[in-house]
Parts: C-alpha cells; sequence; structure tokens
C-alpha cells in the first residue's frame, strides 16, 4: 500500500490542502445511482502523444481575483505539477480536426479515440461545431467571465439529501449537474441552478428510465444551460449532429429520436460541447487508471459520468466549493465504472 495510494489520493490531498481558498465541490444530489455502465472495448494503451490545438477558455474578465486559485496551489506542489497538464484541451470542435488528428485518435478506441469509427460520420460531426462556443467552456452569451470562476459539481449519489445546501450550489458562477439530474422536490438540498449538463447518450437514456420515478422525467434545459457530450460511443456523434441539425436521428440504436425532445427546440450548434477523446484519454492515465483494466473485464472500462465531470471541472474553474458531504467512499463494485479511481465512489456514486 504506502502512503499516498495513487493519484486520486493525491488530488485529495491537494483538495484538502487548499481549502483555505475554498477549492472543491463533491455534491451528491438526493437520488441513487443509475444502472450501470455500457460495454465495448476501450483497453488500447493511451499514449497523450498529440493533442492538436490548444483550445483556451480565455475571455474578458471582471471582479476581483481569486485569493487561492486551483491552479496556484498545483504549482505550490512538485507531484501535482507533474499530475496537472492544464493546457490539455479539454473540448473537440471542428477547428481541430485536421488529417493529423483522425490518424492519432485512430489508433484508440472510444472514449479515447476513433478505432473502428466512420470518418465521414466524425467529420460531419465536428464540421457543425465551428463556431468560438463550441471552442470555449464559459463561452454562453458572451457575457465577460468573473475573474474567479466558481463552479460546483452535482452528481447523484444521494449524500446531500438533508444537506440544506442548495443556496451555497446557485451561488456558484457555474453549475454541473449530470446523468439523473433531479432537482424538483429537492431544491433546498441541491439547488436550482444548472449552468452545464454532462452525458453520454447512453447514461441520459438510462437515467430518464431509472430516475423518473423520482421525477426525473426530462434532461435539464434553459436558454444558457448548455450540454456536455461525453463521446463514449458513434452513437454519440450521431445523435450530437442530428440535435445540432434539428433533424431525427438517422441510423443506430437511437434511430428516430428527435433531439430536440431532450435538448429542446432552440438547440444551435453554441448550445453544445464535446469532450476531447484526447482529454479523457489524460483523464483516464493521470487520474482514473484502474486495475480492471488488465483483466477480463478490460474492454468494459470506462470512467464515470461523474468523475469526467469533475475532473473537467477541476481544469477549467479557478475555485470548486468543498462540502462536508463531499466523500462517500463506498465501494459500489460495478464493473468498469471507474469507481476506486474515484476514490471509491467520492465521485458522488454515478
Amino acid at each position: 500500500m504506502g502512503p499516498p495510494r495513487g493519484p486520486l489520493c493525491w488530488l485529495l490531498l491537494l483538495l484538502t490542502a487548499a481549502c483555505s481558498g475554498i477549492l472543491l465541490a463533491l455534491y451528491s444530489s438526493a437520488v441513487g445511482p443509475y444502472p450501470g455502465p455500457r460495454s465495448g472495448a476501450r483497453n488500447a494503451t493511451w499514449s497523450g502523444a498529440f493533442f492538436g490545438r490548444e483550445v483556451s477558455n480565455a475571455g474578458t474578465r471582471k471582479g476581483p481575483r481569486c485569493r487561492h486559485p486551483l491552479s496556484l496551489a498545483i504549482q505550490k506542489h512538485p507531484h501535482f505539477r507533474a499530475l496537472f497538464n492544464l493546457s490539455t484541451p479539454v473540448l473537440l470542435s471542428g477547428g481541430l480536426f485536421a488529417q493529423e488528428l483522425w490518424d492519432s485518435l485512430s489508433q484508440y478506441k472510444a472514449p479515447y479515440g476513433w478505432q473502428g469509427l466512420s470518418f465521414e460520420a466524425i467529420n460531419s460531426t465536428l464540421s457543425l461545431l465551428n463556431d468560438s462556443e463550441s471552442s470555449k467552456l464559459f463561452a454562453a452569451s458572451g457575457k465577460p467571465l468573473p475573474n474567479c470562476v466558481r463552479c460546483a459539481v452535482v452528481g447523484n449519489g444521494g449524500i446531500l439529501n438533508g444537506s440544506r445546501q442548495g443556496l451555497n450550489i446557485d451561488a456558484h458562477d457555474y453549475v454541473f449537474r449530470l446523468n439523473g439530474a433531479v432537482i424538483k422536490g429537492f431544491e433546498k438540498d441541491v439547488g436550482t441552478k444548472t449552468s452545464f449538463y454532462g452525458f453520454t447518450v447512453n447514461t441520459m437514456k438510462n437515467s430518464l428510465i431509472s430516475y423518473g420515478n423520482l421525477g426525473f422525467t426530462s434532461v435539464p434545459q434553459g436558454q444558457d444551460l448548455r450540454y456536455i457530450f461525453i463521446p463514449s460511443d458513434i452513437r454519440d456523434y450521431v445523435m450530437l449532429r442530428s440535435a445540432i441539425l434539428g433533424v431525427p436521428v438517422p441510423e443506430g440504436p437511437d434511430k428516430g429520436d428527435r433531439p430536440q425532445t431532450y435538448f429542446g427546440p432552440e438547440a444551435s450548434a453554441g448550445k453544445f460541447k464535446l469532450l476531447h477523446p484526447h482529454f479523457i484519454g489524460y483523464l483516464r492515465e493521470r487520474f482514473l487508471k484502474s486495475k480492471l483494466m488488465n483483466t477480463n473485464f478490460g474492454d468494459l472500462y470506462m470512467p464515470s459520468t461523474g468523475a469526467l465531470m469533475l475532473l473537467t471541472a477541476l481544469h477549467t474553474c479557478d475555485q470548486n466549493y468543498p462540502s462536508p458531504h463531499c466523500c462517500d467512499c463506498r465501494e459500489t463494485g460495478r464493473k468498469g465504472h471507474g469507481v476506486r479511481k474515484a476514490a471509491k465512489d467520492w465521485l458522488f456514486g454515478t
């Protein structure tokens, strides 16, 4: 064993060390976990050799700067400096698509690449993500960013039930939610604000089934809300393309689905973000490695939606709010879910 046990334990130490600066928000909403992960081969070794042109979230900023930014906490510790690469592009947009990127990502299976996927399907989707909003996480409405971007990440593990943290959550500049984002009836505990909804098509549909009895009957919608697609399979690219075009899904397991049912009638390209497969691979190698990758279940392994959303926030926000309800360290035993990687489900139990 030996202290500390892996990158995620180091990450927890970082968050603890920076608590005076109010660093990490690990929120879980008042409902239970979604049914489980999808399957698919994903166990190729990822080198992270090519990221493509760097994507920046920089923009016009206003207001006071952070007293204790995450980037400063990282730079103060040699281990964290080696662990984090904050220049890794988080999002993938059409401006990054080139033959070099295709050749690089074609070596790896989804969600870490495009091996076995159609060039036309990828190209036709990314060509629609060509405006400035597609390449920047915090680009909504062209508003100036605060100098200190404060974020909260809300999952669905149940540990916020009765917490009365709703107002604290809503006070942040951006609130990330995912999967079964139940709000109605739990507003005092989980808040009402949603800036980003993160999902794969599979987890979104599973959540609509699993959490329907708790009131999750539709995906969050709103003028300023943005959707973060996690490209776990070709169906995510196909759904994303159909959503931007406003047409039914033409093929695959979601054939005939009308994306406006999920994302609303006014879903232009600016409403959608796509996690970069290289970013997902970087997170797996640095933070979310699993012993499952070297077992018979290696083909099933994919980091949880909650893990990916949390680490997305950690790589883009300046401060992430901490909570005494953050550390639910139960081992769920769900294969392929990246549970141990997330400090035994400190990532919301999603």
